[in-house]
């Protein structure tokens, strides 16, 4: 009887242990056999022309100036969006989670900037970022501050797409955030004013602590996907000005363009293992046990 049921459960799972192991697993393995090889294809007319270099391609990224600075932009990146967008996201959850009335309505506001199209919100910002006609640099026309050159600065183009990352993934995180707020029980909160403590006491001594699990798992998601951004760049500055916004993932779409597969292949396996370091490192600060 135990086998015919094993034997079933193995005939049901078969499509899909194929159509992991042909694009998902396949590939992935391919890659990283590529990472390790001079694979190049700069013309299709071009045959490949494959040889095994071991660890060339990843010390030639090391050493190379533009993909230290794309590092450093990613980096960037992650440490300025993550904060910003988890903030953000918690303060509208907790705003959201003592009103009563019209909430509803409010999550699906909040979120809808979530299920919209990258490309198109990132067309809609770039109109709003333009320094002449732009609906930002207008309204800060208006009250006479300076109106600069957002995306054609490269001290500002960056920080110019953190915010507007933060601005389409706030609603996600808010969600899960509104989620782990509504699962703290009333009575803790009122036990502690109980004993006196009132507003920001109860919030950082009752909710955050509460809230952790919940924090950490935000911000995994949010910086694994930070990490890779990509979209937003190539549609708002292709990656300029003086690529000031050109990412890991950029770069690794550059490199395969330029038929340089095997240099493509190890930098997006670097990227990986920044995500793994990342990752780690947040399980151990927000992980720790009180």
């Amino acid at each position: 009887m135990r086998k015919q049921q094993a034997r079933a459960a193995w005939i049901l799972a078969a499509p899909f242990l194929v159509l992991f192991l042909v694009f998902t697993a396949g590939p992935v393995l391919a890659s990283l056999g590529m990472s390790f090889t001079d694979i190049k294809r700069t013309d299709i007319r071009t045959p490949f022309a494959v040889g095994f270099i071991g660890f060339d391609n990843y010390a030639q990224l090391l050493g190379d100036p533009l993909f230290r600075k794309v590092m450093v932009n990613t980096g960037l990146y992650v440490v300025l969006g993550v904060p910003l967008t988890m903030g953000l996201a918690l303060a509208v959850a907790v705003m959201l989670n003592r009103i009563e009335r019209l909430k509803g309505l409010f999550r699906v506001g909040y979120y809808l900037p979530v299920v919209t199209s990258i490309v198109a919100v990132s067309v809609v910002w770039k109109f709003l970022l333009r320094p002449e006609g732009g609906l930002i640099n207008e309204a800060l026309g208006l009250v006479g501050l300076p109106q600069p050159e957002w995306l054609d600065n490269p001290d500002l183009a960056l920080p110019a797409l953190v915010v507007m990352a933060a601005w389409r993934n706030l609603g996600s995180l808010m969600i899960i955030f509104l989620a782990g707020l509504q699962t703290i029980p009333d009575e803790v909160k009122e036990a502690a004013q109980v004993d006196g403590a009132r507003g920001w006491d109860v919030f950082r001594r009752i909710t955050l602590p509460m809230l952790k699990p919940t924090l950490l798992f935000g911000a995994v998601i949010t910086s694994i996907g930070y990490l890779q951004f990509f979209e937003e760049a190539f549609v708002m500055t292709k990656g300029g000005p003086l690529d000031a916004t050109r990412s890991v993932t950029f770069f690794t779409y550059d490199q395969f363009g330029y038929g340089n597969y095997g240099l493509a292949a190890s930098a997006s396996y670097l990227l990986f293992i920044a995500v793994v370091v990342l990752t780690y490192v947040q399980f151990k600060i927000f992980g720790e046990k009180d």
